[in-house]
């Protein structure tokens, strides 16, 4: 599904709406569909492959190929009140009962000055975790998002170098995350007027 480019859009009859008009929309879900997917994917190999350079050509890895416990997490731009692009994505796996862990948490670049995308992201990740049984959801952070996740009610319980960066091993604080049944359906964001 590609956005419609208002850009474009000059005849007057055509498109009343202003040069550069966005959805004020977001929706926070699991990803429920193969597209979904696949823009996620694509959004995490620009960020960690082409803009950190921590993966050499793709991040993909036996997490997402095997555990049938992963879930992609996506946040999604509207159009008319339909999903129209990934902007957004976190991972979230469960290696044994009761313990859950987030992983590839990635905003398009265009949109991380939103404030709210990854944080959101973080929300639906411990607690939809938490409505399947979560008891301790752990994230090994990157050093400079530590300061996030620490205003999200997690706390650092190690420090560690993974691929070559400075890491956080943090836990989340679960009693700020209330259990979330509904992963699929997920949340909206209304506030789009933030991007910038």
């Amino acid at each position: 599904m590609d956005a419609i480019d208002i850009a474009r859009c000059s005849a007057p009859d055509f498109c009343d709406l202003p040069l550069g008009f966005r959805s004020p929309e977001f929706r926070i879900q699991w990803a429920s569909g193969p597209w979904m997917r696949q823009q996620a994917l694509a959004l995490r190999r620009q960020v960690f492959c082409q803009e950190q350079g921590l993966f050499d050509g793709d991040d993909f890895d036996t997490i997402d190929a095997d555990d049938p416990s992963c879930r992609l997490l996506v946040a999604l731009s509207s159009w008319g009140a339909q999903p129209d692009e990934v902007i957004g994505t976190v991972r979230i796996h469960r290696p044994e009962p009761g313990l859950w862990w987030g992983s590839r948490l990635a905003v398009a670049r265009d949109w991380r000055r939103h404030g709210q995308l990854g944080s959101s992201l973080i929300r639906l990740a411990v607690g939809s975790a938490h409505a399947l049984g979560c008891h301790t959801f752990l994230a090994h952070v990157q050093a400079q998002n530590v300061a996030l996740f620490r205003r999200l009610r997690w706390s650092v319980l190690d420090e560690m170098v993974i691929h070559d960066r400075m890491h956080a091993l943090m836990r989340a604080d679960l009693s700020h995350y209330p259990p979330c049944t509904t992963p699929y359906e997920g949340f909206v964001l209304a506030d789009g007027a933030r991007h910038g």
